[in-house]
């Protein structure tokens, strides 16, 4: 296992990036996008690249079975801080594992699941194939793929909104840049991760922006008010179904179906 990207970032992440608007925008409406095309509970789920749980334990609240498979010993150690604060049953249907998502075949065992979630994971790797792969091969038939990435059609738009006017002409054709933890990261697209999936059997059902507003807002230097979640949260998931606003997203959502045989 390599060294620990997230050591020193885990406190920062969950206890920051997740208490903010942005974080509960984040979990709220990628959890409503979920429920659209996800089997019923007590379906099987695997969230590779999971963190926390911030994404799959509202899951296990729900009756789904739930594996969070994580790389990283610090992000693990918070998901079992959090794990604690869930009722005795649905803590009962989480399973943490260690491992690097372009080997979660060996660590499940082979096992095939319901849904497979993979949501902020793709942007840190080198190429998308390898964890591409996993994810389609983890899933059962009928299964659901979920992924949720950096738009590059949208590269431009942060540098300007922080008028970093030379970065933000730079970066019309830039797929990397430094996220907002610090951390390199790179972008990709619905067009080019929808045929990854069809090469993989897996049909794309339906995208979704996500981080619209509320990502542009902040940029630009506003803060926003946590009182403001929920009515935000509305706003972010009624635009990540339309056009052109979901178009103009940070980030985006694509849901996939493996063929039933």
């Amino acid at each position: 296992m390599a060294d620990d990207t997230w050591a020193g970032l885990a406190d920062l992440f969950v206890d920051k990036a997740y208490a903010s608007v942005k974080g509960y925008v984040r979990t709220y409406v990628m959890h409503q996008q979920l429920l659209e095309h996800l089997p019923p509970p007590p379906a099987a789920v695997l969230d590779v690249g999971g963190g926390a749980g911030h994404q799959s334990f509202p899951l296990a609240l729900a009756g789904y079975e739930v594996t969070l498979l994580d790389s990283s010993p610090a992000m693990l150690d918070k998901a079992r801080q959090r794990l604690q604060r869930l009722p005795p049953e649905a803590r009962q249907r989480v399973t943490l594992v260690q491992a690097d998502g372009e080997h979660a075949e060996e660590a499940v065992n082979a096992r095939r699941f319901g849904a497979v979630l993979s949501h902020g994971v793709l942007g840190y790797l080198d190429t998308p194939e390898p964890m591409i792969d996993q994810l389609c091969r983890r899933a059962a038939p009928g299964g659901l793929v979920s992924i949720m990435t950096g738009n590059a059609h949208t590269a431009a738009v942060r540098p300007a909104m922080e008028r970093r006017w030379d970065d933000a002409l730079a970066s019309f054709d830039a797929r990397t840049e430094i996220g907002v933890l610090g951390v390199p990261g790179r972008a990709d697209t619905v067009e080019e991760l929808g045929e990854l999936l069809r090469e993989r059997g897996v049909e794309p059902l339906r995208w979704y922006g996500v981080w619209l507003f509320v990502d542009w807002l902040e940029f630009g230097g506003a803060e926003l008010d946590p009182g403001d979640s929920r009515q935000v949260a509305a706003v972010e998931l009624e635009a990540g179904r339309r056009d052109p606003y979901r178009r103009l997203s940070r980030v985006f959502h694509l849901v996939g179906r493996k063929a039933a045989g």
